[in-house]
């Protein structure tokens, strides 16, 4: 830690929009204010006003006022010594990051791009020509995966691998030495995590298992379709829509087992959030998922797009409740290696500008 508190200016999409880059940013603030350092905290979501609030669900009036609200905003980096920009893909990374990048630099502050999307490898090959100048901008280049700091070097970017955090205190970790057919999902209900795969595993294993249920914490644009599969094959889904980070601890407490279908990822907080709980974990592959659920070591591993094989690694949990015990506790143990204990220094080097 610097002698003298490091003033902060993490810029990141606010809890108003739930998903795991928003709750990432908040932990991190936590932490950081936890560690003395100054933070400063500007949501790329603003609150609108009382009377405007209606226009979030108007998406070019969205847009508008939400970058006269944010743009503005940015002024309040002139107090900060280094600007901690949080970043996904595509619209969002023009609209929310490379603003702040631009006025950081303007202002002569320390710039660490914070990359988080498992869609960066598309990102960076499709839309290069806009992103490629802002990402020169930054002084520091951070990813939580090994993944994607591989994305970076094949497009000549050099990054720094800075897990992700999750705090297993906040989590009961309960042994399930018997295992019931209670399955959880809380993606949120977008086309890339394929809850539709989970939800047509769901149903394969209840035809197996009629007292099974499952789950599904999370919203977005699917929602419609996705309750309509779910009726298709019967009852036992409960869709709880959005779930704020302080009851997610309850839902992984409820279930017995996690299930994740995603076609693009990269390191998912909520996986970490499962393994914290002690729930045995059935996900595919994609982004850093093959380096956290590694088969039959910290999880069962499934191929994409395969709703039987899910169904079939869920059947194999259940018939063998001493061996899923022990995928647990590997995976718990896995959960403590992404804690900010871990990861403390590695973030004062990267604000300091020292080599990784």
């Amino acid at each position: 830690m610097p002698a003298a508190p490091m003033r902060l200016a993490v810029v990141a999409a606010g809890l108003d929009i739930l998903g795991g880059q928003g709750v990432q940013a908040r932990a991190l603030v936590d932490e950081l204010r936890r560690e003395g350092y100054r933070v400063d905290f500007l949501p790329i979501n603003p609150r609108f006003p009382g009377r405007l609030a209606w226009l979030r669900g108007v998406p070019c009036a969205r847009t508008a006022l939400n970058q006269s609200l944010y743009l503005p905003s940015l002024w309040r980096l002139r107090d900060a010594d280094v600007v901690h920009v949080f970043s996904a893909s595509y619209w969002s990374f023009l609209l929310g990051p490379a603003p702040a990048i631009l006025v950081a630099r303007a202002l002569g502050k320390r710039v660490v791009l914070n990359y988080h999307s498992g869609e960066a490898a598309d990102h960076l090959a499709r839309w290069g020509a806009l992103v490629h100048p802002f990402l020169r901008q930054a002084d520091e280049i951070v990813v939580p995966s090994e993944y994607l700091r591989k994305v970076f070097a094949h497009h000549g970017h050099r990054a720094r691998v800075i897990r992700n955090v999750v705090d297993p205190s906040h989590f009961r970790y309960r042994e399930r030495r018997s295992l019931a057919p209670r399955l959880l999902s809380s993606r949120n209900l977008e086309p890339h995590y394929r809850v539709e795969n989970t939800i047509r595993a769901f149903g394969l294993v209840r035809a197996r298992h009629p007292g099974a249920t499952l789950t599904i914490a999370g919203y977005g644009s699917q929602e419609a379709r996705l309750r309509r599969i779910a009726e298709d094959i019967g009852g036992g889904t409960r869709f709880v829509g959005r779930v704020e980070p302080a009851a997610m601890p309850r839902l992984y407490d409820e279930a017995d087992i996690f299930l994740n279908s995603s076609v693009v990822d990269n390191q998912p907080v909520s996986i970490l959030e499962a393994f914290a709980a002690g729930l045995p974990v059935v996900s595919t592959a994609t982004g850093d998922l093959a380096a956290m659920v590694r088969h039959r070591e910290t999880g069962l591993v499934v191929n994409a797009e395969d709703p039987a094989g899910m169904a079939d690694a869920v059947a194999t949990l259940l018939d063998d409740p001493a061996s899923a015990l022990a995928l647990a506790g590997r995976a718990r143990a896995e959960a403590e290696s992404y804690t900010w204990p871990r990861v403390r220094e590695l973030w004062a080097e990267a604000y300091g500008g020292l080599a990784a």
